[in-house]
């Protein structure tokens, strides 16, 4: 730290020599028009200094006499001109290669223009704006089609779940493949620094080739390889300070005791607490014998930290080319510990990525890849579960013992536990996790044969470990104490005795390995100036072992044609022929074929006049197959197995018994894979090279869902129900993206973006019973995760009682069947018109917890040195079904249970609002109120300001005497605000109570340096 710092004063004490300078004056020209071209943009080249023509193509600019101009414009061939006095007119040449910007697809790249498949794609350095470890964290509104949410901030389990073009299934798997450099890996577990390009293939035409596994989408990932030239060497350090994002409020004891004593005489019982014990708690007498504990408060911090180290070194000849990327990243958690031990229980987390890609040409017409990487990854945490923890916290009350006495006893009371001390004084866990990635790879030129022909072998071998182990100890425990003695001790019992040592025991290692064979033959060529012809044709086979009975393996041909016609009209055809060893002989391959055309009519003559203005048009659209092997229930399921578990009862008591073997699962020969038929359907607008707009709308069909059967009688013999390719579900949708680049001056420049993704989706078989059938309780014809419920007719009023004492309702009103009920309770609707209320009248409510809607918004402005960025995020159409165990004031008869800040907004009998949020309150479990309705049904939209950035670029001349080509400072906050009509915690995460570790808030301060 002490270098850098003094490293620092260097740069800002150095001034650079300065020298004679001229100005220059001239004109920008198309070359072929001759027409001015306003806004392109001069650049004295090494320098941080540059022009922009004016509406007329005329530049200012001055500059050192020796140095060389670059003179460039979107949409044209960028020029460099030596600095002269001279300088006149400089013409620029349109780019006819300006759409040849490669994309990557599958099992290969394709020019941009020629790409008329659904593909996002996003610069990876919008990925490293976030102090997140976990790359899927910043997926949620970057890149249309993603439908993804980050349901916890717990160290290590923060990962998002993510969908392209949301959920198309109730059953299985639906989360997309995930490929680096064309290898079956984790997302979440590379480190931003090592990606080069991201892509996200959505439609058929684009994952076609990935047959069996491509019915979810597919994430294509490359990581950073060398280029010709002299070595470059980026490095990257920030730290950040971190918060919970939200965290719930409850009263304190005071309002605890007190609401207790108010909701007893309420019910004409008489207060369970005395005033004596509410006035020393309130007072802060004795806080042992009258605690006052927040005991969220008192297991979490305020504030922890994290810092990310990123070192990048490449460069390399026409021989060799090298790309070396090593990051460290460290996270400190919000889980509390106690300093006087000498263990840290803390959670903290240290992961180490590096990765190394080398290319070496062995002849001019042979290519020999080596990528090599991996991780190493470190978590230490309590024993216990966080998830557990925060639960807990949830149960205990605040007044009923402190976190510790002052003498040093823990207390806790009997059958309970203590958060606190769980948290910290029962010792820590350590996991430690690697992962080695491997991939060789020899590509031959076959030009000899003919010509545009080459072909690539690729090898992979992945092993992933894993192991931990647990230092435990409990400690003594005393029951909560009754007083104080006549010497002022605190008069305690022993609950229980605990050890003085850590233990020590050791989790099972675990882990897999994968292997990973490609061969491909590619062709590539141009007949003339109007004909381009791509094909590909590909085979390959993967082993996954993690430790199973049996490998699970796939194999596969893959390939694609494509053809475009004067880069107007392009065609494409794709295909997977490919299986699973999941089923059975003859049913493992299946065929996957997808076609796709494209019209890209900006480059037609009649548009010559509209070219200023219109610089791109494209409509494409297409239509295929994909299927899905990753099947969940059952593996094998053609297979008929036996149960070996079991024996046989008999008798009139069943009390004669022999162990034996019966038929388990029937095996069905005829099972496959899911089939998915995808269709899209595209338009591309660009707009005075400076506006791209992308639109799609999309449709799936996908049939053949694996599941159980739920219709077959008990009669039929089977012991468990058979499993058959028998859901349908559709899926449809659309998304929108649009960027606006501008350069207004010199000085500024301005980018915005914004995307928004829809995606809905309805099962149309899941072989439903048929008492359901028809009713509203059938999830037939609804979307995948429904929310079912009851249907609140509001609060119970004194009208609706034909005595109220006894709890009598007038005629007319149903009847409530899941306990008494009084004014104030919740009143249901009888939808089936039985005259009561029971479980036959639920229906669908609301939607689905996973947001049908993501969408994101952002903007970039550099001024001189200067830039700012904001980028927002937020999902819709997203709902949640709040409540459970203790979650209702009053339900653990203050023995269990933390009630909400909010317990005020509630009916009382002086309050008798319908516009509350709690129903009337009871000192024991009211099952009436507590049913699952619309009453509890919360929206969970929301809009979060996912990242705001300020960065300053220091000028050339105060560090061009150190060999820096630039250097930026940065800061930056991360989940700086959320807007959402639901605050009682953050609306994202995964919990119906509010107890789970929520995602966090960062204030970040960086530097990035380029050598």
């Amino acid at each position: 730290m002490r270098k850098f710092l003094l490293l620092l004063c260097c740069l800002f004490s150095i001034v650079a020599s300065s020298q004679d300078a001229i100005t220059i004056t001239g004109k920008v020209l198309d070359a072929e028009t001759r027409m001015p071209i306003p806004g392109a943009n001069i650049i004295e080249v090494g320098k941080n200094n540059g022009a922009i023509t004016d509406f007329d193509g005329n530049f200012e600019i001055e500059v050192s006499p020796t140095s060389t101009l670059e003179i460039s414009y979107i949409g044209y061939l960028t020029k460099s001109v030596p600095a002269n006095k001279d300088i006149d007119e400089i013409l620029l040449e349109v780019n006819a290669e300006s759409l040849d910007d490669v994309v990557v697809v599958g099992y290969g790249t394709q020019k941009k223009y020629s790409v008329i498949s659904s593909v996002s794609t996003i610069e990876p350095e919008e990925l490293q704006n976030s102090s997140s470890r976990s790359v899927s964290n910043n997926l949620a509104g970057r890149l249309a089609g993603v439908i993804a949410v980050q349901r916890s901030g717990e160290l290590g389990y923060d990962n998002a779940q993510f969908w392209i073009r949301g959920i198309s299934s109730f059953a299985g798997n639906s989360a997309p493949l995930v490929l680096v450099d064309g290898i079956e890996r984790s997302l979440n577990n590379i480190d931003p620094a090592e990606i080069a390009t991201f892509s996200i293939l959505k439609d058929a035409a684009a994952s076609a080739v990935y047959g069996v596994r491509g019915a979810n989408g597919v994430i294509l990932i490359t990581t950073k390889r060398g280029k010709i030239g002299k070595p470059q060497l980026n490095v990257r350090y920030e730290h950040s300070i971190t918060q919970p994002v939200h965290l719930p409020e409850f009263v304190g004891a005071v309002d605890y005791l007190e609401l207790f004593n108010t909701i007893a005489r309420e019910e004409g019982t008489t207060p369970p607490f005395s005033e004596e014990r509410i006035e020393n708690i309130r007072a802060g007498n004795d806080p042992d014998l009258y605690p006052d504990v927040n005991w969220l408060d008192e297991i979490t911090k305020d504030f922890a930290s994290n810092d990310r180290v990123n070192l990048t070194i490449s460069g390399g000849s026409e021989l060799l080319r090298y790309a070396f990327v090593a990051s460290y990243y460290n996270e400190q958690g919000i889980i509390e510990r106690d300093p006087s031990q000498e263990w840290d229980s803390s959670p903290n987390l240290d992961r180490y990525n590096l990765r190394s890609n080398v290319d070496l040409n062995v002849t001019p017409t042979t290519l020999f890849r080596v990528s090599i990487g991996g991780y190493l990854q470190d978590l230490k945490r309590a024993p216990q579960s966080v998830d557990d923890l925060f639960n807990l916290a949830f149960e205990t009350p605040p007044y009923q013992h402190p976190i510790q006495y002052s003498s040093g006893e823990i207390p806790v009371q009997p059958e309970r536990s203590n958060p606190w001390a769980l948290a910290t004084q029962t010792g820590y866990e350590r996991q430690s996790a690697s992962k080695l990635e491997s991939l060789f790879s020899v590509e031959q030129k076959l030009d000899f044969l003919l010509k545009g022909l080459k072909t690539t072998f690729k090898f992979s071998f992945d092993r992933y470990n894993a192991n931990s182990v647990t230092r435990r100890k409990n400690p003594d425990y005393f029951n909560p104490a009754t007083g104080r003695l006549d010497d002022g001790s605190l008069d305690l019992t022993i609950y229980s005795y605990g050890q003085d040592f850590l233990g020590y025991e050791t989790g099972s290692d675990w882990g897999d390995k994968a292997v990973y064979i490609e061969g491909r033959l590619e062709y590539s060529n141009n007949f003339g100036d109007e004909n381009q012809v791509d094909g590909l044709l590909l085979y390959n086979q993967r082993n996954y072992d993690n430790g199973d009975r049996l490998p699970y393996r796939n194999q596969g041909f893959a390939g694609r044609l494509s053809y475009s016609k004067k880069r107007r009209y392009i065609a494409e055809f794709n295909f997977g022929y490919n299986g699973s060893e999941n089923f059975a002989k003859g049913k493992r391959f299946g065929f996957f074929p997808s076609v796709a055309a494209g019209w890209i009519i900006s480059e037609e003559p009649f548009m010559d006049k509209l070219n200023e203005s219109i610089s791109n048009l494209k409509i494409r659209a297409s239509y295929g197959l994909v299927g899905n092997d990753q099947l969940s229930g059952r593996r094998f399921p053609y297979i008929t197995t036996i149960n070996e578990t079991n024996g046989y009862r008999w008798g009139v008591n069943n009390d004669y018994y022999r162990s034996g073997r019966w038929e388990g699962d029937y095996g069905v020969p005829d099972l496959t894979w899911e089939t998915v038929a995808k269709a899209n359907l595209g338009i591309e607008l660009g707009l005075w090279n400076s506006i791209n707009l992308r639109a799609d709308i999309f449709k799936e069909q996908r049939r053949d869902i694996f599941q159980q059967r739920r219709t077959v009688p008990g009669s039929s013999g089977f012991v468990n129900n058979p499993w058959a390719n028998y859901g349908k579900v559709d899926n449809q949708g659309f998304e929108l993206s649009l960027d606006v680049n501008k350069q207004f001056s010199q000085d500024l420049i301005i980018k915005a973006w914004g995307n928004f993704s829809y995606a809905h989706n309805e099962i149309i078989e899941q072989d439903e019973p048929k008492a359901l059938i028809g009713t509203s309780r059938s999830s037939t014809g609804k979307p995948v995760g429904q929310i079912f419920g009851l249907v609140d007719d509001g609060l119970f009023t004194n009208e609706d009682f034909e005595n109220i004492d006894e709890g009598i309702l007038k005629d007319g009103v149903p009847e409530h069947t899941f306990g008494p009920v009084r004014p104030g309770d919740i009143k249901y609707k009888d939808l089936n018109g039985d005259g009561r209320i029971t479980g036959l009248d639920e229906t669908a409510i609301g939607g689905t917890y996973t947001p049908e809607i993501v969408y994101g918004f952002g903007i970039n402005t550099q001024y001189k040195n200067f830039d700012i960025g904001l980028f927002f995020q937020g999902n819709a159409r997203t709902d949640r079904m709040i409540g459970g165990q203790y979650f209702i004031p009053g339900t653990g008869a203050a023995a269990l249970g933390n009630i909400y800040s909010n317990v005020d907004d509630r009916w009382t009998v002086e309050n008798p609002s319908q516009d509350v949020f709690w129903p009337r309150l009871s000192n024991q479990t009211n099952a009436n109120n507590g049913m699952a309705s619309t009453w509890w049904l919360r929206n969970m939209s929301m809009l979060r300001l996912k990242n705001a950035e300020i960065g300053y670029l220091l000028p050339q001349k105060f560090i061009e005497k150190v060999n820096m080509k630039t250097a930026r400072f940065y800061i930056r906050g991360n989940n700086l605000l959320t807007f959402s009509s639901f605050d009682l915690w953050d609306p994202e995460i995964d919990t119906s109570t509010g107890f789970r570790y929520p995602p966090i808030q960062a204030f970040t301060a960086g530097i990035d340096i380029n050598f």
